[in-house]
């Protein structure tokens, strides 16, 4: 799991980086290219495809729980919707919940959940379900360690972090959900990257 940085100033960019020697009039220049989320496509709770292009020019909070999570998925909840709540009036940012039991969270399920979760706008608060294996190979582009497990409470493992991803698909920060303190940090974080 990559370490977040502390402090004031830019927010790292997280992830494994390369490099890339591209030619230009003659000229040799070396570009650095960072960890990003790659292209994906799942169902929300409205039943509308959501693609990594629904995040076109918007920072979005991600994270992965499940609808029947006897744990921490609760207060993850209760967190993200904090921030919901938080970015009702800003439009460059949105939220991105990814089940990790797409068998059991259906779209009409996760219509039931949005649901009694408040009054959410599906623009604004995707919760996506997809094919199992689609999510859980997204699970490690974001550094997640999301499986099934018969031995985790309610029959799967996932770590509770909050994702922060920028315009450029790159992940800027991670946050323990079930933290209010670090939410708080995250919160801020938020107002840092909507200002580089």
């Amino acid at each position: 799991m990559p370490e977040q940085q502390v402090g004031r100033g830019p927010l790292p960019i997280l992830g494994e980086k390369d490099t890339q020697v591209r030619e230009e009039n003659g000229q040799k220049y070396v570009d650095t290219l960072y960890h990003h989320i790659p292209s994906f496509s799942f169902w929300d709770q409205d039943s509308s495809v959501v693609t990594e292009h629904t995040f076109d020019g918007k920072i979005y909070i991600a994270d992965f729980f499940f609808t029947s999570c006897p744990t921490i998925c609760p207060v993850m909840t209760i967190q993200m919707h904090r921030l919901y709540e938080d970015l009702r009036d800003v439009n460059d940012v949105v939220l991105l919940s990814h089940s990790i039991d797409p068998q059991r969270d259906s779209v009409a399920h996760l219509k039931k959940y949005a649901a009694k979760t408040g009054s959410i706008d599906a623009q604004r608060w995707h919760f996506v379900t997809g094919d199992k294996d689609h999510i859980y190979e997204m699970a490690k582009a974001y550094f997640e360690n999301a499986a099934a497990s018969p031995d985790a409470p309610g029959g799967f493992i996932h770590s509770g972090y909050f994702y922060l991803v920028d315009k450029q698909k790159r992940i800027r920060g991670l946050y323990l959900g079930t933290d209010e303190k670090q939410v708080d940090r995250l919160m801020k974080d938020i107002r840092i990257l909507r200002n580089e």
